[in-house]
C-alpha cells in the first residue's frame, strides 16, 4: 500500500530533520556522574516548567511512574487509583513485580476523576489484618479514557483528601502538555499539589524516547538510586535530552493542531464533540479486532484497546492529507459496525 495512516498511539512519531540535528550536535558526558550538560539542562528544565525541585531523565514513562510508585509505597503497602489507569493496565505488572505493591481501583467514566469514589477506595491505617492504603494515582490527560482532561475541582478535592489522610500523590502526566494547551491551565497549577509528577517526551512532542520525573531534590536523589538499580541509569544519553529540549521548545504549542485535528476526525465519524478533548478519539463498536483488521487492510492503523473499543490518536505526524484517508477509510466500516459514542 502506497501511504499508511498511523492512528496507533502519538509514540509512532519520526524525529524531524531539525529534531535530528540538536541531537547530532548535543553535548553530552556520563550521565550515571551526572556530568551529561544536556541531560543536566532536560532535567532542570522540566522541573522548573512544573514547579519542582529537581527532575530524573528516564527511557520511558513506566519507568518514571515505578520509580515514582516505589518512592511513595513500601512493599505491602497499597496504591489506588482507577480501574483504567495506565500504572496498572499498561506497565505488565510492575508495580506488584518491582516494588510489592497492591493495588485497588475505582471505576470512573471515562478515566474522568471522581472525588467520592476517591474516598470510597482508600483505606488508610487499616491496622494488622488489612492493606493500608498509602498513595493515590492520578492521570491527566487520561489515555485509555479517550484523552479526558481532569477537572482542576476534582483534582485539588483529591488533593484535599490526600492531605487529610497523610497519603502520596502522584500525578501520571504522560499527557500534562496536551491538558495545558486544551485548557490554557499553566503548567505549574496543573502539576502543583503532587509528590511526584512524571510527563513524556516521545507522545505529542515528538522526541523519540523518554520522561521525565518531578520531585523534591531528596525524592529525585532517591529516585536516581532506584533508576540504576533496575537498570535504567545510561551514558552518554544527551543525544535524547536534545531531542526533548527541542521538543518543549517547539512542539509543545503545536498539540493544539492535533487536538483540532482530533475533533475533525471524531465528528466525521460521529462521535460526539464533547467527547474528544484532546488528541484522543475512543469509539465503542461491535467487533474491535475485526474492525482494527478491516482499516489495517486499507492502510489506516488503530488499535483496539478491548473487545469493544478502538482508539484513535492524532499526533504531528498526522495531516489533513492522512486525516482524510483515514475518515474515507474508517466512515463506511463504522456505519457497518454500528458504532456509538464511546461514554
Amino acid at each position: 500500500m502506497s501511504t499508511v495512516v498511523d492512528l496507533r498511539s502519538d509514540t509512532v512519531t519520526r524525529p524531524s530533520a531539525a529534531m535530528r540535528r540538536a541531537m547530532a550536535e548535543a553535548e553530552v558526558g556520563d550521565d550515571v556522574y551526572g556530568d551529561d550538560p544536556t541531560v543536566n539542562a532536560l532535567e532542570a528544565e522540566v522541573a522548573r516548567m512544573l514547579g519542582y525541585d529537581a527532575g530524573l531523565f528516564t527511557p520511558s514513562g513506566s519507568l518514571a511512574n515505578q520509580l515514582a510508585l516505589r518512592l511513595l509505597v513500601k512493599p505491602g503497602e497499597e496504591l489506588v487509583c482507577d480501574r483504567i489507569a495506565h500504572v496498572v493496565r499498561a506497565e505488565m505488572g510492575a508495580a506488584a513485580a518491582f516494588s510489592g505493591i497492591t493495588t485497588r481501583t475505582w471505576d470512573a467514566v471515562a478515566g474522568r476523576l471522581d472525588p467520592a469514589a476517591v474516598a470510597a477506595t482508600i483505606t488508610p491505617n487499616a491496622g494488622w489484618h488489612q492493606v493500608s492504603t498509602t498513595a493515590i494515582a492520578v492521570e491527566n490527560t487520561h489515555n485509555f479514557g479517550g484523552g479526558t482532561v481532569q477537572p482542576m475541582e476534582a483534582v485539588r478535592a483529591v488533593q484535599e483528601l490526600a492531605r487529610e489522610h497523610g497519603l502520596g500523590l502522584h500525578l501520571d502526566g504522560a499527557r500534562l502538555w496536551n491538558a495545558h494547551v486544551a485548557t490554557g491551565v499553566p503548567l505549574l497549577e496543573l502539576a502543583a499539589g503532587f509528590d511526584t509528577v512524571s510527563v513524556c517526551l516521545s507522545k505529542g512532542l515528538g522526541a523519540p524516547v523518554g520522561s521525565v520525573l518531578v520531585s523534591s531534590a531528596e525524592r529525585i536523589a532517591e529516585a536516581r538510586t532506584w533508576r540504576k538499580r533496575y537498570g535504567g541509569a545510561m551514558r552518554q544519553v544527551g543525544i535524547l535530552a536534545a531531542a526533548g529540549l527541542y521538543a518543549l521548545e517547539h512542539n509543545l504549542e503545536r498539540l493544539s493542531e492535533d487536538h483540532e485535528r482530533a475533533a475533525r476526525l471524531a465528528a466525521a465519524l460521529g462521535q460526539k464533540p464533547e467527547l474528544t478533548e484532546t488528541n484522543i478519539v475512543v469509539l465503542r463498536v461491535s467487533d474491535a479486532p475485526a474492525l482494527w483488521q478491516a482499516a489495517l487492510d486499507q492502510g489506516v492503523i488503530t488499535s483496539a484497546i478491548g473487545p469493544n473499543l478502538l482508539r484513535l490518536v492524532t499526533h504531528l505526524d498526522i495531516d489533513d492529507e492522512a486525516l482524510d484517508r483515514a475518515i474515507e477509510v474508517l466512515s463506511p466500516l463504522l456505519t457497518a459496525d454500528g458504532s456509538s459514542p464511546h461514554r
